[in-house]
């Protein structure tokens, strides 16, 4: 009976929440400055958690919030279910957090390289080469993206890319991992000719 009873306020509880989150966001969208602080407050500290679960430092964690809300704000209008704010919010700090790490990991890789300087310069031309060569042979969708992501002097935060390049946010990660595998395959291929 105790059960039913905590399972029945639990969910008396996530349907008042989503209610507040569907106001708040409503006068988010009006522009009313008091939901938004509002919206931040109830919100924050679980954003604000997430990095920290995967190690990163204070200091990362509020750059991570700011990111997550700042994709909120610039989310507003799209948004489809007011009432998965939380899960959109927990999705977004989560996908942050694994840009950072990754962005670490490739950095501490670079640093790990040793000192090409007095490498080869046909061999560095002949790889650069490849390189292109596979990018060319991609269909013309997973190059401009993986070019965004990998090669543009421009932002390659998700949201920047997808709207640079016409597409739904949603669709960049997915598509990147299935370009990815095929220039992989490409490359692969080609390295065995």
């Amino acid at each position: 009976m105790a059960v039913a009873w905590h399972a029945d306020a639990r969910e008396q509880a996530r349907r008042a929440r989503a209610e507040r989150d569907r106001a708040l966001l409503a006068g988010c969208r009006r522009g009313d400055s008091s939901a938004w602080r509002a919206l931040l407050e109830d919100h924050e500290r679980l954003v604000f958690s997430i990095p920290l679960r995967y190690g990163l430092s204070h200091d990362d964690a509020a750059d991570i919030a700011q990111l997550t809300f700042t994709e909120l704000l610039q989310s507003l209008d799209s948004m489809t279910d007011d009432a998965r704010l939380v899960g959109w919010l927990a999705t977004v700090a989560r996908r942050q957090s694994w840009r950072l790490l990754e962005r670490r990991k490739r950095e501490t890789a670079v640093e790990e390289v040793p000192d090409r300087a007095d490498a080869d310069p046909a061999e560095a031309w002949t790889r650069d080469e490849w390189l292109y060569e596979g990018l060319l042979s991609l269909d013309t969708r997973c190059r401009e993206l993986l070019i965004a992501l990998y090669l543009s002097e421009e932002s390659t935060a998700y949201a920047d890319v997808a709207a640079r390049l016409g597409r739904p946010i949603g669709s960049i990660g997915p598509t990147r991992a299935r370009c990815l595998k095929r220039l992989h395959e490409l490359l692969g291929d080609e390295q065995e000719n």
